[in-house]
């Protein structure tokens, strides 16, 4: 597809972009389980903070620019984009568990991958289940930014996805009636 063609309709699903995700979704998990990620963290904590703060603003970023996407109705395939974001969002909290937890008395029952990918679909999902809890500080510090990233972000990105999403309907309800 060129760039002077118009975007396709939004009534039709868009099978390249949902394939896109998959395999955007599928790197993401690649990279997060073979990825030498406690290259960061005791040995480098400056670096391994500031990584953390950069790629936190950068998501926000472009999270706040596709969530404008939605509301304004610009942009391609924002919806996509949107849920690609929340994916990396459980990546990086997944990735900086995951390097906290390999320092002593940070982490109470998280010891692998699997581990910190499952506590931060549990922080994420605000379930909570109590096997893996953070005893340190800085542990602490990052499940607390999480929920607040959760709660701001996410869930204002999630309403302008569900204002779309309800949109679109609406408007296939009405050219059929």
């Amino acid at each position: 597809m060129s760039d002077d063609q118009p975007p396709p309709p939004r009534d039709r699903i868009d099978l390249r972009a949902w394939c896109l995700l998959l395999g955007s979704f599928t790197a993401l998990m690649i990279a997060y389980f073979t990825l030498p990620l406690r290259y960061f963290g005791e040995d480098r904590p400056l670096v391994s903070w500031l990584v953390f703060a950069a790629v936190m603003i950068g998501m926000t970023w472009i999270l706040m620019a596709r969530m404008i996407d939605i509301l304004v109705g610009t942009g391609r395939h924002p919806g996509v984009w949107i849920i690609f974001l929340i994916c990396l969002v459980l990546t990086v909290f997944a990735s900086t568990y995951y390097v906290l937890g390999a320092q002593p008395d940070e982490f109470v029952g998280l010891n692998t991958r699997l581990d910190s990918l499952y506590f931060t679909v549990v922080t994420m999902a605000t379930v909570g289940y109590g096997d893996i809890t953070p005893s340190g500080q800085a542990p602490r510090l990052v499940v607390m930014l999480q929920i607040a990233y959760n709660f701001v972000f996410l869930a204002a990105a999630a309403g302008a996805l569900s204002r779309q999403v309800r949109s679109g309907l609406e408007s296939r309800v009405r050219r059929r009636g």
